[in-house]
């Protein structure tokens, strides 16, 4: 549970420096837990790349990737702030990531524990494991702070 922690506070300071791009303060680590090497790490840049898919999770998949040179990473932990996006988490499957750890739940736009639930549809090939509720409050925080200044 320590390691969650410390791994999801590197998630939550790609939050916070996506809201301070003004993007929408989500935040994603890759690790190795083999070896607790964070093998990368993105906040939202949809606004910024003029990309819908710029999603906190897709960057950082596509950095492990990259640095992987291959287009899956199994073995591989995803640590996100907030729950992935239906997009995300096809995404999350098709790198074969081994398991995905949430701070806050999204009962809107999640795609894992709400709407489609994709990785319980028969069409998804890879189901990695899912942990969620790490650092809760303070992941669901920095979204309604967000998103109270906004209005």
């Amino acid at each position: 549970m320590e390691k969650d922690l410390s791994y999801m506070h590197l998630a939550l300071e790609e939050a916070n420096a996506a809201a301070g791009r003004d993007e929408v303060p989500i935040g994603a680590v890759i690790v190795d837990p083999s070896s607790g090497e964070v093998i990368a790490r993105a906040g939202n840049r949809t606004r910024e790349l003029h990309d819908p898919s710029a999603h906190a999770e897709m960057l950082a998949i596509r950095q492990a990737c990259e640095k992987a040179g291959a287009q899956r990473i199994p073995g591989l932990e995803l640590y996100v702030t907030l729950e992935p996006c239906a997009m995300c988490a096809a995404a999350i499957s098709f790198a074969r990531i081994s398991i995905v750890i949430i701070g806050a739940e999204d009962s809107k736009g999640g795609g894992v524990l709400h709407g489609g639930k994709f990785y319980e549809q028969p069409t998804c090939h890879h189901r990695p494991e899912v942990k969620s509720g790490v650092m809760m409050e303070d992941c669901a925080d920095i979204l309604r702070r967000f998103f109270k200044a906004k209005r």
